[in-house]
């Protein structure tokens, strides 16, 4: 993210989703991934190696340490879900065999908010799909790395067997931009205010305290008043006192994008929504440490916010896990 700095939170999860060399190779490219293993998880013993997982019921895992400050927990999950056939008892792709079923495993130490929270999101995935979900959630237990070989197999084999598309972890999570279209020139003045469009198309900025924005704190999402894309959480917004609707971070991490801003003769980095490059605002590295240090300074008219009991009627139903 340009020069800005972090202050991490550093999350550990294990994933079970198939050949584990394809799973490694998706997560790999996700920001806020800071480091990726391959092994066995959770057989009948403590010891296994790649030839004995029939015997020993591990499943092939894939450990992933993440800043939850960068990439959420829901975020990953998305990501995961998106790879997998959740209701695929023991089968991905063309791998049959105990050893790749589903799973979500967690260390000793995790949150129970946390495993909560997953617990949370298999429910409601079942209900979604209106079939059994049969992704096995479970404390980690008789963990075991996998042979050196299997390490970033597909980095050193990139013709190597893969069931997972690898090419969809550059793309936005929601891919479906056709209903977050934007308009041509003549529309958006049409439909804008003044405010709005010189704000979003001409990068202007709104007068500090004095949009209604900035001391809102209901629950629901905020979202590009060009395109409608969802662009930050009520969850992570606060009040910063800089007169501006602040946020900790976008809902997701492709949810926006960032530009060198050298206008005032000093260095800002710009933010964009990622599919309209509608001017946004600024981030700054002056937020809440808790929360990993940044700041998002955000115009009030660039953005329109959807009441959680609205957006399901609205169409934004994927997103309420990031608000709840």
């Amino acid at each position: 993210m340009l020069n800005l700095k972090t202050k991490p939170q550093w999350l550990t999860l294990y994933l079970a989703g198939g050949c584990f060399w394809g799973v490694e190779a998706y997560f790999k490219q996700l920001h806020g991934v800071r480091e990726t293993e391959v092994g066995y998880a959770n057989g009948n013993t403590q010891t296994t190696q790649y030839e004995k997982l029939k015997m020993t019921d591990h499943a092939e895992t894939v450990k992933i340490a993440f800043d939850a400050h960068v990439i959420s927990v829901d975020e990953l999950l998305d990501h995961y879900f998106r790879i997998i056939d959740p209701t695929s008892v023991n089968r991905q792709g063309n791998d049959v065999g105990r050893q790749y079923r589903t799973g979500i495993y967690y260390e000793a130490q995790t949150d129970p908010a946390i495993v909560a929270k997953i617990e949370k999101r298999l429910d409601a995935l079942t209900a979604s799909l209106n079939a059994p979900v049969v992704v096995e959630l479970a404390p980690l237990s008789n963990w075991v790395t996998a042979e050196d070989y299997h390490q970033d197999y597909l980095d050193k084999h990139p013709n190597g067997y893969c069931h997972v598309d690898l090419s969809l972890a550059q793309k936005p999570l929601d891919d479906t931009y056709a209903h977050f279209e934007k308009p041509d020139d003549e529309a958006l003045r049409e439909t804008l205010t003044p405010a709005q469009y010189h704000i979003t198309q001409e990068q202007g900025t709104d007068v500090p305290h004095a949009h209604p924005l900035d001391q809102h704190f209901e629950p629901g999402i905020y979202v590009d008043i060009v395109s409608g894309e969802p662009l930050f959480s009520s969850r992570d917004k606060y009040d910063a006192g800089c007169g501006w609707p602040s946020f900790t971070r976008p809902i997701r991490t492709q949810t926006v994008d960032y530009v060198e801003d050298k206008s005032l003769l000093r260095e800002r980095v710009e933010v964009r929504s990622a599919h309209a490059d509608s001017h946004l605002g600024h981030v700054f590295d002056d937020g809440p440490t808790s929360e990993g240090g940044l700041r998002y300074c955000i115009d009030g008219s660039a953005l329109r916010f959807v009441p959680k009991d609205q957006m399901k009627a609205e169409g934004y139903e994927d997103y309420l896990p990031y608000v709840e």
